[in-house]
């Protein structure tokens, strides 16, 4: 299938996108939803590239908009919370381990049914790092394509659900508003030095060629450094915008008709296992809520099956929420699918292809 042009130049797309998503973040911010630039990126992301839109946000730009998020998360992640987090492990790590059960559940079902060819059904819905599992799952028999498509079709309903319950929750005081003084830098220093590190992170990155590293190096980094008082990470507010902007964009311009017409078949279970996958969500906070007295929103953003970059920047943004909290359990699964997702999944999809040839 032949895929639509727009008749635009290059220049003549990236500013119909900048002015698209201008337009929405404006709606969505008079709607008071929390993350609206991102959301807007995303979804006017989605409907140009489905209008022929051939633009991708480049990886030089990608890479620090990656490491500046990193830091976003390192910055709440302080040393008092770091404690909490070891005296209470063995509830982080059992809901991040039934949040990956449940992922990788779901994808052996839809192995099972066939609903979508080899191990692609495993890999889509594996949890969290989803670029991640999209460059990783073509050397285990995955259709990249579809892969793509299942992750980032997660990432937009889970944050777009995520920053509507943020909304319905608290109210419409529930986004943090850009007013003069977030503008206002207090330390050229602890800039600088976070600026270093999205900077590390981006060359560690086209070392190793890591997927993730350009947004885990800062992350770690900024946890150890200010949990040593070196630095206290700060974040120029224009630039996080920036980030924000290239994230959602980078997951929007993703899909093509192309690829939707491949999934077809499979959109309908492929939402319903999402849909099973963020009721889920939704169950497990409200046993951490009654079991670790933490508040309902904060306990389901923890738990929330999406990106952990995007649900980063929907609580950053939401006032009256536990972002430390929300951040530890969402670095934990990242982490932990880091180091484990790629074997989990090759391991289930053997078993997977083993049964059902």
């Amino acid at each position: 299938m032949a895929e639509p042009d727009s008749g635009l130049s290059r220049a003549a797309q990236w500013l119909a996108l900048l002015a698209g998503s201008l337009l929405l973040f404006g709606v969505l911010q008079l709607a008071h939803l929390p993350a609206a630039l991102l959301l807007a990126c995303m979804l006017v992301g989605i409907a140009a590239s489905l209008r022929g839109f051939a633009v991708r946000v480049p990886q030089s730009f990608l890479f620090p908009a990656q490491g500046l998020i990193g830091c976003l998360m390192a910055q709440s992640l302080q040393p008092a919370l770091l404690l909490r987090v070891l005296h209470d492990w063995p509830l982080f790590l059992g809901f991040t381990t039934l949040v990956m059960a449940a992922s990788m559940g779901l994808g052996w079902w839809l192995s099972r049914h066939k609903v979508l060819p080899g191990t692609t059904a495993i890999w889509g819905l594996a949890p969290g790092a989803a670029s991640a599992m999209v460059l990783i799952c073509e050397a285990y028999g995955a259709d990249p394509r579809l892969v793509a498509f299942m992750q980032y079709t997660r990432v937009i309903i889970v944050t777009a659900v995520a920053a509507l319950v943020a909304r319905l929750w608290l109210g419409p005081g529930s986004s943090a508003r850009l007013d003069g003084d977030v503008w206002l830098l207090q330390d050229n220093y602890n800039v600088a030095c976070t600026l270093g590190l999205v900077l590390l992170g981006m060359l560690s990155t086209r070392l190793t060629r890591a997927p993730s590293g350009a947004m885990l190096l800062p992350l770690v980094l900024g946890v150890f450094l200010q949990s040593q008082g070196v630095l206290q990470i700060e974040l120029p507010p224009l630039l996080l915008l920036c980030a924000y902007a290239c994230i959602g964009w980078t997951i929007g311009l993703r899909y093509t008709r192309a690829t939707l017409a491949h999934a077809r078949r499979a959109l309908p279970r492929v939402l319903v296992s999402i849909a099973v996958l963020i009721i889920f969500g939704m169950s497990l906070a409200v046993a951490l809520a009654l079991l670790g007295g933490f508040d309902p929103l904060s306990a389901y953003l923890a738990t929330s099956p999406g990106g952990a970059d995007s649900v980063a920047i929907i609580a950053t943004h939401a006032v009256a929420v536990d972002v430390g909290f929300v951040m530890a359990m969402q670095v934990a699964r990242f982490i932990l699918v880091l180091l484990t997702g790629p074997r989990l999944s090759r391991w289930v999809a053997q078993r997977a292809q083993a049964r059902h040839g």
